[in-house]
């Protein structure tokens, strides 16, 4: 909750869907750095827009045009895009030309990504950064874990998410989804070759979201085998600080890959084969702000994004002049 005593940096987020509406919640319970400056959407019946206005947010439902013609623009220092890749392409030429920071919840991948546990102080200055994905959010940094004490040089994800809690906005970025986790899990989480995977499972009651990763790595000896798995628990503690229901499903799992096991064709050119094959199990639960809690998938980008904005409001804050 923000604190009367401290300097905030306002914010507005584009899309009044599930994903926009939790982290307006977010904004407002949890952060005291950051404040809500709009709620923007097409949808003059949405939720959240509705809900915004209950709160007291200025909304509009005239898009990011609605949102530049809005009293108060001029204060908004970050925008939050949680609408879709295609439609993020657009608001970012509107919005980056008048000088606001942009924090994008699509996989459009404009800009950098960013996963808070990983590389948080790596873009602070990036005027579009990138969330990834719900699945490259809960995933990465396992395998970055994993990649920074031995080499991985193939890592592949599965994120199975209920089919309650993926939104069209989710179902209409499939393609980009497995793209941009796949590109993601090679420049922030270290892998030479990475591959994404989601699952939409329809079962009833929903199930909460769970992740597998699987990481072929050379661990040639016993202490760089425990070197790994004392990484993925520090990582783990780590995520869990922004996203408390992020937690492991089962002990880190690590065997060594059969001398005829044909993992050569999912290796890249000239890697040398790795010795042993590391799988971790997760699940995370949401923290059922405005989501139920089984939609850890949507939690786990809204507190992420979240995490990485109120990074930037301090780095803003901390250059502001004395009052």
């Amino acid at each position: 909750m923000n604190s009367p005593s401290r300097p905030t940096v306002k914010v507005a987020i584009i899309g009044s869907g599930n994903i926009g509406t939790d982290l307006m919640i977010k904004v407002i319970r949890n952060s005291e750095v950051l404040e809500m400056g709009a709620m923007v959407g097409i949808d003059p019946a949405s939720d959240g827009l509705a809900r915004a206005a209950r709160l007291g947010v200025p909304t509009t439902a005239d898009g990011v045009q609605g949102l530049i013609d809005l009293d108060g623009f001029d204060e908004i220092g970050i925008v939050f895009d949680a609408t879709s890749a295609k439609a993020h392409v657009a608001n970012a030429e509107l919005l980056q030309p008048l000088g606001k920071r942009m924090v994008d919840l699509t996989p459009a991948a404009i800009g950098p990504f960013v996963v808070p546990a990983v590389n948080l102080g790596e873009h602070g200055d990036a005027p579009n950064a990138n969330m990834v994905t719900c699945g490259g959010q809960a995933t990465i940094p396992i395998v970055a874990a994993v990649s920074r004490v031995a080499p991985v040089p193939y890592a592949e994800i599965v994120a199975s998410i209920a089919s309650k809690s993926a939104g069209p906005g989710t179902r209409a970025n499939i393609d980009e989804f497995t793209e941009t986790t796949s590109h993601a899990i090679e420049t922030v989480g270290g892998a030479k070759r990475g591959k994404a995977i989601i699952i939409m499972n329809p079962a009833e009651p929903p199930m909460i979201m769970r992740d597998t990763v699987l990481c072929l790595a050379t661990a040639p000896d016993a202490a760089t085998r425990d070197a790994i798995k004392e990484s993925v628990h520090t990582m783990v503690d780590s995520v869990s600080q922004y996203v408390p229901g992020y937690r492991l499903k089962q002990e880190v799992q690590i065997v060594e890959i059969p001398a005829d096991q044909p993992v050569h064709t999912l290796l890249p050119e000239g890697a040398e084969k790795p010795t042993h094959q590391v799988t971790v199990f997760l699940e995370v639960e949401g923290a059922a702000h405005y989501l139920p809690a089984y939609a850890g998938n949507l939690d786990i980008m809204t507190s992420a994004a979240l995490r990485y904005a109120e990074s930037i409001a301090e780095n803003i804050v901390a250059g502001a002049p004395a009052q």
